[in-house]
């Protein structure tokens, strides 16, 4: 019987420490290739001597706190919303699910969506946008928020957000060039989330 527990004890400690070396894996490849695009003419927001004196973003310390299995509950009947942009122009959106979550001792909820633009496009035909605000915005992260990327999650009441993988818009680096979704109001987090990209408040927008 010993022998057995001590068996499940080393089992869960390995199985956690996979898991937790897999998020860092997976977090350290995500700021991989997001300096990598920045630093690509061809896929960066960046111009002129932004471009050419870019060298990799600034990211908070990962912290596998912000790395979150939430509870998920998908949207009955949603229709398509418009949200408007950085522009004034409004963009088509349907509300997948909420995200419930505790962090920082405090319940919060996400509202999570599908561009409509996108759906028919096999590329994208997975994906779910999750913009949000928090109070590091306009301090340590641009004003108008961040966004994280995700995909349509595996189990039906479950979904993982990692907000290590966070980054802001396009119209953060190049407001001339890009028009972007702006946050909802009720994606306002009232808390700091101290994860994914930092920002530099030295690019015209």
């Amino acid at each position: 019987m010993k022998n057995f527990l001590f068996f499940l004890i080393i089992f869960s400690l390995t199985s956690c420490a996979i898991r937790e070396n897999n998020s860092l894996t997976s977090i350290r490849e995500f700021q991989k290739n997001l300096n990598e695009s920045y630093r690509n003419p061809k896929e960066s927001p960046l111009r002129g001597e932004h471009l050419k004196n870019f060298r990799q973003h600034p990211f908070f310390p990962i912290d596998l706190k912000y790395c979150i299995n939430a509870k998920f509950v998908r949207t009955s009947d949603a229709k398509p919303m418009l949200i408007p942009t950085s522009s004034g122009k409004n963009k088509q959106f349907i509300e997948y699910g909420k995200a419930y979550f505790t962090l920082d001792g405090k319940e919060v909820v996400l509202s999570v969506y599908q561009i409509v633009d996108l759906l028919e496009d096999e590329q994208f035909k997975n994906y779910l946008f999750l913009p949000f605000r928090d109070q590091t915005n306009g301090a340590e992260t641009y004003g108008g928020g961040k966004y994280l990327d995700l995909t349509l999650p595996e189990k039906e009441n479950e979904i993982l957000l990692d907000f290590n993988k966070s980054y802001h818009p396009y119209c953060a680096y190049n407001a001339y060039d890009y028009n972007c979704p702006i946050v909802p109001e009720e994606n306002t987090l009232p808390l700091p989330v101290r994860a994914g990209v930092m920002y530099e408040d030295i690019y015209f927008h």
